[in-house]
């Protein structure tokens, strides 16, 4: 007999209407958007009720325009940084012996390179051996057996080198913390499925769908938001003053005209920030909270601790923002950065301090910027596309197979909107290539149906009733429709395993509409057949 329990109708009608639902913010695609974005930012969502879902299938770059960028890691500067670093431990571990090895100077040298010379020439091949002592062993399985530095010797001068294989491996730790940061960044300011892979060895493509202007993002990732804070060794009103070899000389970010002398050594920097969250001073200002993790806020409380009375300078990329006067010991390693930001800015900044410097700066060889209008005429053109194959299919079926034609359009209409709401729930980015998918899956959708509705024919030829026939109709084609369509499946894994970018959005799309149009022609229109037969009850059917 044909008939469908109350709990597999109620299954059945519950699957689609959760679907439905999932599709729904697409049909408000602008409003639901704006409504996420202010959200990710931290601010009160508006324009889309909260109890409704919000996930939206993200657009393409070739559906939408935005930001295509090509930028090179000048991992260069990283070896220079390394350097420095290591400068304030070649030097206290020579004074630890000065009787043997004279006072110790820092000489001019090239970014990837430390040259010291001691004082006592007599002692040179102690500070040597000091020195080598520093070195440590590379975890990497490529640089198994080296060390870090290289100590090269000539009289009482010290050059000291990073290794062949920590460069290799600076290089690659380099290219994975841009990779990362820059992800952060962009991520982190609500915009959509960015694409972010490394290309070769020192360069990065960045694909940014939904961005007005390539500038945008150049602004944004371009911003290096390193947060030091460094000793002062005095105010000068001349930017051209004498520092001494380790100093540096830095402006003041709101008094015009003044300028620091600074050690170059940092005392914290912005890598052991853990948290920053924009918020207002005692006047209520703007401003910026952060909190250094254990190493950090151990240092930085040692230090106000031994620097009581004397000035420190918090330098953000290469400004002085303020430098103030220690007044007392800092314990818990929390603090509060002011100046003259607006809200806008110190919520940038918070932003910028999260996600964390980035170790090496940018230099773009390729910026475009793909129109709006270019996407638009895209999504039209696919619309248009998916439009009129679909129309054809259900004036097709509405003409070969009447009645039950009009089920298997609902069918179809039902399965356009499930494949919506699957990619909404995963969050899926849509090409060009995927609503090839989509169009080919509406010609697709309805071949199960077809099975079906001819193997009724065939059984209410043998005169058969109408519920015996329907019912075998369904049991004789499923072995047809679970055969075809999964090759048609393995066909899709196998695009989606093996192709990248365009054909993996088609194998997602052709394989997620297999999936639905199986369950809509399996389940759905027959769930709409039973429900109208048992209201009808006819003694004879048409297909």
């Amino acid at each position: 007999m044909l008939h469908i329990s109350p709990f597999r109708q109620a299954l059945i009608w519950l699957t689609v209407a959760v679907g439905l639902l999932l599709a729904l913010p697409n049909l408000f695609y602008d409003r639901v958007e704006t409504h996420n974005d202010a959200i990710a930012t931290g601010a009160e969502g508006a324009g889309w009720p909260s109890f409704l879902p919000s996930n939206l299938v993200n657009l393409g770059l070739d559906l939408r325009g935005g930001a295509h960028l090509l930028a090179e890691v000048n991992v260069e500067d990283v070896y220079a940084s390394i350097m420095d670093a290591t400068w304030p431990e070649v030097r206290d571990a020579l004074a630890a012996e000065r009787d043997t090895v004279g006072f110790v100077t820092r000489e001019e040298s090239p970014a990837d390179e430390l040259i010291v010379r001691v004082s006592d020439a007599a002692g040179a091949d102690r500070a040597a051996e000091i020195v080598r002592g520093l070195a440590r062993p590379i975890q990497t399985l490529t640089g198994a057996g080296s060390t870090d530095i290289e100590v090269v010797q000539n009289g009482p001068v010290l050059t000291v080198r990073l290794s062949d294989a920590e460069k290799l491996a600076v290089d690659d730790r380099t290219m994975q913390q841009s990779l990362e940061i820059i992800r952060r960044r962009i991520d982190e300011v609500g915009t959509r499925e960015p694409v972010i892979q490394r290309q070769g060895d020192e360069r990065i493509l960045i694909q940014v769908p939904g961005v007005g202007s390539s500038a945008e993002i150049i602004d944004l990732i371009g911003t290096t938001a390193q947060l030091t804070f460094q000793q002062v060794i005095g105010p000068v009103d001349d930017p051209d003053s004498p520092a001494g070899v380790g100093q540096e000389v830095l402006p003041s970010l709101d008094q015009e005209g003044i300028y620091y002398i600074l050690d170059s050594a940092p005392v914290v920097t912005g890598e052991e920030l853990v948290d920053a969250q924009p918020a207002f001073d005692e006047n209520g200002r703007p401003a910026v909270n952060f909190r250094f993790n254990v190493s950090g806020a151990r240092k930085f409380g040692d230090y106000t601790l031994d620097h009581i009375g004397t000035q420190f300078a918090i330098v953000l990329d290469e400004e002085v923002i303020s430098a103030p006067v220690i007044q007392s010991h800092i314990p818990g390693g929390s603090g509060i950065i002011t100046g003259d930001f607006s809200v806008p800015e110190s919520t940038n900044l918070a932003v910028l301090l999260r996600a964390g410097a980035l170790p090496a700066s940018l230099d773009f060889l390729e910026e475009r910027t793909i129109g709006p209008q270019l996407g638009q005429d895209s999504i039209e053109a696919g619309q248009r596309a998916a439009l009129v194959g679909g129309l054809l299919v259900i004036v097709f079926m509405g003409m070969t197979y009447g009645l039950f034609g009009i089920f298997a359009n609902i069918a179809l209409i039902i399965n356009m909107g499930l494949i919506f709401g699957i990619l909404s729930l995963i969050g899926a980015t849509l090409t060009l290539p995927g609503i090839a998918g989509i169009v080919l899956t509406v010609g697709m959708a309805v071949d199960a149906n077809v099975l079906v509705f001819e193997r009724i024919r065939e059984e209410l030829r043998t005169a058969k009733g109408p519920a015996r026939a329907i019912e075998l109709g369904y049991e004789r084609a499923l072995s047809a429709i679970v055969d075809s369509n999964f090759t048609t499946l393995i066909t899709a894994g196998i695009l989606y395993y093996l192709g990248s970018g365009p054909v993996r959005g088609f194998a997602v799309t052709l394989g997620l509409g297999i999936l639905t149009s199986v369950f809509t022609a399996i389940f759905v229109t027959r769930a709409l057949i039973v429900v109208w037969f048992a209201r009808k009850r006819p003694k004879t059917i048409e297909v």
